[in-house]
């Protein structure tokens, strides 16, 4: 069984996308919703590490609440997918492999478009996950939850956790799987970028952080890498 934990801010969304997909899946399921629509979590991180404190199942499943399930076997048909791969740390529907290229076959968008045009045929190992859905099997979040003290916001707790499990010799994945979210996810607060910093220090032995919003050296100072960029010098 999955557990889908979800935090959110807008109990409207939240029914109509989610709730109201989760409700057409062929396979029983646990829901775990935390209400921050008061602000009581300030990260995502501590927010889904409470959540995860109810969840009894065998995965947890860390979706958005504007994620649409388009199939109604989705669940079960993930579950199967994932109990065929090894050495599972983590689990995502977007993200990178070796390259820059953002990888997934999934839709965003309030007129769902494509993600991305490069598309996955087979399940692939990633070097970075988008937080909009995030699988982790039970045995490995209990050990390693999302690291509150280093992602303090709602920004990059995926992206580390991709980087952090891999220390531990556990693998994160990309499969090939279809389903809708309804933000284009294109958000870069400055607390993205504080939180990255963060992570640099974190993880500064590999070199370089992927996320799905850029790459980003680990030895070069955050703000003169986005000086950089903002003028395209590399």
């Amino acid at each position: 069984m999955m557990s889908i934990i979800c935090v959110y801010n807008n109990k409207e969304i939240l029914d109509e996308y989610l709730v109201k997909s989760l409700s057409k899946q062929d396979v029983e399921y646990e829901l775990i919703l935390v209400d921050n629509r008061k602000n009581e979590f300030s990260s995502a991180a501590s927010a889904l590490n409470y959540g995860a404190q109810k969840a009894h199942g065998d995965y947890y499943v860390f979706a958005h609440q504007d994620i649409n399930f388009t199939k109604d076997d989705w669940l079960k048909s993930t579950e199967e997918e994932i109990n065929n791969l090894s050495n599972v740390g983590i689990v995502g529907v977007a993200g990178k492999i070796n390259d820059s290229l953002v990888y997934s076959n999934i839709k965003q968008g309030l007129d769902p478009v494509d993600v991305s045009p490069y598309k996955l045929d087979w399940t692939k190992a990633a070097s970075t996950l988008d937080e909009c859905i995030l699988i982790i099997p039970k045995e490995v979040f209990e050990d390693h939850p999302f690291d509150e003290e280093n992602c303090d916001n709602w920004h990059l707790y995926g992206v580390d956790y991709v980087l952090s499990i891999k220390k531990k010799g556990l693998e994160a994945y990309l499969i090939p799987t279809m389903l809708e979210h309804r933000s284009k996810g294109a958000s870069m607060s400055e607390g993205y970028y504080i939180t990255l910093s963060k992570l640099q220090k974190k993880h500064f032995s590999t070199g370089l952080i992927r996320t799905c919003m850029g790459d980003w050296f680990t030895f070069i100072p955050v703000k003169i890498q986005r000086w950089i960029k903002k003028y395209k010098m590399y």
